[in-house]
C-alpha cells in the first residue's frame, strides 16, 4: 500500500482491514474534515460507496441497508453538527439491535474545546446507544500504530454485529492536509509489510469469537408450558433477522 501522507496512509489501512472483515459498501456524507476517510473508501476496489448530502438520510439508509442485509453499512461523516445528525438513526439501530458502524472525523485534540468553526464535543457523543466507542489516537505511520489501527477495524465490527448487536462510534481526529497530497518524510519506506498491507491471503488482522447466547433447561421447560395451549398466539416485531420465515 502506498499513501502520499500520514492521513491518507492512515485512513486506507483503515478501510483496507474493514473491506477484509466482509464490509463491502460504505455511506458517506462529504464533508472537509472526513476526507482522508471518504478519499480511502473511494478507491478501495472492493468496498462501494453511496454518497447523501444529508446526514441524516445517510444514517437512515445505512440502517435500512443492515436491515435489510444483515451486515454492517458504516456511515461517514465530517465534525461538528454533522455527527449529531446521526444520532436519531444512532438510537433506532441501538434500540433494534441493528448493527452499524459510524466514523465521524474531528478536529484534533488542540483545536478541541477553543472555539474554532465545525467544532463540539464529540466525546461519547451518542452516550449509552452505542456498544462500543473509541477517540482514535491521531494518525501515525509506525508499524505499532498501524497494527493497532487495525485492530480496532477488526474489533469494530465485531462489537456491532455481536450477540448485542447495534451502533459502534469511531472517532476520527484529522489534521491538515486533509487531501492526498504529497508531505515529504510523513511515510517511512520501511513500514512492516504486514502492519502496512495486512496478513496474507486477505484475512483479517485479528478474529474475535463472541460467545452464542443458549436457553437453559429451566427457560426450555417454561417456554415449553408456555406454548402448550389450544389456542397460542406468537408476536414478531420488526428486529426479526435477515432471512427468517414466519
Amino acid at each position: 500500500m502506498t499513501a502520499p501522507n500520514r492521513n491518507a496512509l492512515w485512513a486506507r489501512t483503515f478501510a483496507d482491514e474493514l473491506a477484509r472483515t466482509g464490509i463491502d459498501a460504505v455511506c458517506i456524507a462529504p464533508g472537509s474534515r472526513s476526507t482522508p476517510l471518504t478519499e480511502a473508501f473511494d478507491r478501495h476496489d472492493d468496498i462501494e460507496t453511496f454518497s447523501h448530502l444529508d446526514e441524516r438520510s445517510a444514517a437512515y439508509f445505512a440502517l435500512g441497508r443492515a436491515r435489510r442485509t444483515g451486515e454492517v453499512t458504516p456511515i461517514v461523516c465530517t465534525s461538528g453538527t454533522a455527527a449529531a445528525n446521526f444520532h436519531p438513526a444512532v438510537i433506532e439501530a441501538s434500540q433494534a439491535r441493528v448493527p452499524m458502524l459510524v466514523l465521524t472525523a474531528d478536529r484534533p485534540p488542540e483545536l478541541r474545546d477553543s472555539g474554532a468553526n465545525q467544532t463540539v464535543d464529540q466525546e461519547k457523543l451518542y452516550g449509552g446507544a452505542v456498544r462500543w466507542y473509541k477517540d482514535m489516537p491521531e494518525p501515525e505511520a509506525t508499524d505499532r500504530k498501524l497494527r493497532s489501527l487495525r485492530t480496532t477495524a477488526a474489533r469494530a465490527v465485531s462489537e456491532a454485529t455481536g450477540v448485542d448487536a447495534g451502533p459502534v462510534h469511531l472517532n476520527f481526529p484529522f489534521r491538515k492536509p486533509l487531501e492526498p497530497t504529497y508531505v515529504e518524510g510523513d511515510v517511512p519506506a520501511d513500514l512492516d509489510p504486514e502492519a502496512l498491507d495486512g496478513r496474507s491471503g486477505s484475512r483479517p488482522y485479528v478474529k474475535t469469537t463472541a460467545g452464542a447466547p443458549e436457553l437453559s433447561d429451566d427457560h426450555l421447560r417454561k417456554l415449553a408450558d408456555d406454548l402448550a395451549v389450544d389456542r397460542g398466539l406468537v408476536v414478531a416485531g420488526p428486529a426479526d433477522p435477515p432471512g427468517f420465515n414466519a
